[in-house]
């Protein structure tokens, strides 16, 4: 259960963050949530598609693994791609609010809070959070570049999908996929880009989505799905290997 605390260079002063990743970190997954603002790093390493939630609202996913506790990413403690996504990169860090005084008015300012019973932060060794004298550490003005980065892409995607949805742009996708003789996955639930659709937009349409920046992550979210090929060449890559150590 998630102890969250507001964070500051004194009561926190000894924090580290474990800079491994494994299941008990709790990596071991098929997907994590995908934000547009980091779409354009994201599309190089990872397929990109979109889920419906129950109450009708969609988020991206970055998808990992053909099964839900499958990340083909993960291995040796390491995350094998250029790019973390910033679910992950965050660490144990998210973004609250906090009533603040700004310019004669009170706001509700964003302010960092951390995890104290995540995991990452068990064993005491990794990245130090705060400087020996308390200023942030390199390792936390990064994660506050994340978490700025997800603090913009949320509200980015809440006005983003229901535009692309009722432009009929986004069509399920049933992701069938043959490893080989034994093993083959399907995966529903995802949704992707309609091309047909998109490339009978009008001028007016195009435009509107292009005055947004929303066009760009619409193209990106289409070409990231290249490499589904790189999961399935993991995924057989691994198959291999457990082959060849049953058979010695």
């Amino acid at each position: 259960m998630a102890r969250y605390e507001l964070l500051n260079n004194v009561a926190h002063s000894h924090l580290r963050v474990s800079a491994r990743f494994s299941a008990d970190y709790g990596d071991a997954v098929g997907m994590v949530e995908a934000f547009p603002t980091e779409f354009a790093e994201m599309q190089r390493e990872y397929p990109i598609f979109l889920r419906r939630d129950p109450d009708g609202s969609w988020h991206a996913v970055a998808l990992l693994g053909f099964g839900p506790s499958e990340n083909l990413y993960l291995r040796d403690g390491a995350w094998h791609a250029n790019y973390l996504p910033a679910v992950i990169a965050r660490g144990p860090f998210l973004i609250g609010f906090q009533e603040q005084m700004v310019d004669g008015q009170l706001r509700n300012e964003p302010v960092i809070h951390v995890d104290l019973d995540h995991p990452r932060l068990r064993d005491g060794h990794g990245h130090p959070v705060f400087a020996p004298h308390g200023g942030n550490s390199p390792y936390l003005e990064k994660v506050i570049r994340v978490l700025h980065g997800i603090h913009v892409g949320v509200e980015g995607a809440r006005r983003m999908y229901p535009e692309l949805d009722r432009l009929g742009l986004i069509q399920p996708v049933t992701l069938d996929v043959r490893v080989d003789e034994g093993h083959q996955f399907n995966l529903t639930g995802l949704y992707g880009i309609d091309r047909e659709r998109l490339a009978a937009l009008d001028a007016e349409q195009l435009h509107a989505l292009h005055r947004e920046g929303w066009l760009e992550g619409v193209y990106l979210i289409l070409a990231s799905l290249n490499n589904v090929s790189r999961l399935i060449a993991e995924k057989q890559r691994r198959l291999r290997e457990e082959a060849e150590g049953k058979a010695a």
